[in-house]
C-alpha cells in the first residue's frame, strides 16, 4: 500500500509517526512524507531565502532513511490556511501519491499551522477523488484512510488531556525515529530559543515513552481514526501491524 504523512513543518512527521512509518517500511509498504509549510519561520539565525533551502534538504534527508519521496506546498510558516488554492496543493500530492492510509495532525493542536494542515488534509482527501475538482492529476479511486497524531504532550490548547484511541508499539523503532529527527539539525537551537526544548531527541523520546505507558511498552505512537462520513470505518492500521 501506499502511506502518505503530512505535517505542517519539516519535522512534525518524524514527532508524530516516523515510528509507525518505520514499522509499515519493514512490511513492504512505500512511504510518503509531505508539509504544508516550508519552514521560513524556522531560523533565528538565517534569512526566509536560507532556512527554506536548509528545512528542505533536512526533511528529503530524513525522509530518505525511508526509501521516501519528500513533497511540500511551499507554504510560508503561519500563512497555512483551509483554503481553496491551498486545499488544491495538497490534493494534488494526494492524487501524484494515490494513498491507501494518510496520517497527519490532530486538529487539536497547539499552533494554527499544525490544526489548519489537520483540516486541509481532511478535506483533501474527501475531494481528491473528485473528478470535477480542479487539483493536479488523476483522481484518487477512493477516499484513504485517515489517522490523526496525538499532539505533543497529549493537551489541547486549554490543557485537557487528548487520549489516542489506537496505539502503536515502536519501542524498536525508537533509535530509527531519533535518527530521522536528527536529520533536522537546524531545528535544535530553534526550539531551546522559542520553546526551552534543548534535548530535541530526547524530548521525542520522553513522550514517546509517556505514550508507551498506555500499553505497557517503552515507546508507542497515538493516533485518532477519522471516521466521519465517506470515510473508510474499519481500523486497518491495526490489522496491519497488530
Amino acid at each position: 500500500m501506499n502511506i502518505l504523512a503530512i505535517g505542517a513543518h519539516q519535522d512534525d512527521v518524524e514527532f508524530m509517526c516516523a515510528g509507525t512509518l518505520a514499522r509499515l517500511k519493514k512490511k513492504g509498504h512505500r512511504i510518503f512524507i509531505a508539509t504544508v509549510a516550508n519552514g521560513s519561520c524556522g531560523s533565528e539565525e538565517y534569512s526566509v531565502k536560507e532556512i527554506v533551502r536548509i528545512r528542505k534538504e533536512e526533511a528529503r534527508k530524513s525522509a530518505k532513511l525511508l526509501d521516501a519521496p519528500y513533497y511540500c506546498c511551499g507554504i510560508d510558516d503561519l500563512m497555512v490556511d483551509n483554503i481553496a488554492s491551498i486545499r488544491i496543493k495538497v490534493a494534488t500530492i494526494l492524487r501524484k501519491v494515490n494513498p491507501d492510509i494518510v496520517f497527519t495532525h490532530s486538529v487539536e493542536d497547539y499552533m494554527i499551522d499544525h490544526v489548519s494542515t489537520s483540516t486541509l488534509v481532511k478535506d483533501s482527501c474527501f475531494c481528491a477523488p473528485m473528478p470535477n475538482f480542479p487539483a493536479k492529476g488523476k483522481p484518487i479511486p477512493h477516499t484513504p484512510y485517515l489517522y490523526y497524531g496525538v499532539p505533543l504532550e497529549g493537551k489541547d490548547m486549554y490543557g485537557n488531556k487528548i487520549k489516542p484511541t489506537i496505539l502503536i508499539d515502536i519501542t524498536k523503532e525508537i533509535p530509527f525515529k531519533g535518527k530521522m529527527l536528527a536529520c533536522h539539525k537546524s531545528q535544535r537551537n530553534w526550539l531551546r530559543k522559542q520553546h526551552g526544548m534543548d534535548q530535541y531527541v530526547e524530548t521525542m523520546k520522553d513522550w514517546s515513552r509517556q505514550l508507551g505507558k498506555f500499553i505497557k511498552c517503552s515507546y508507542a505512537e497515538g493516533f485518532r481514526q477519522h471516521l466521519g462520513h465517506g470515510f473508510p470505518q474499519d481500523n486497518i492500521l491495526n490489522k496491519i501491524l497488530k
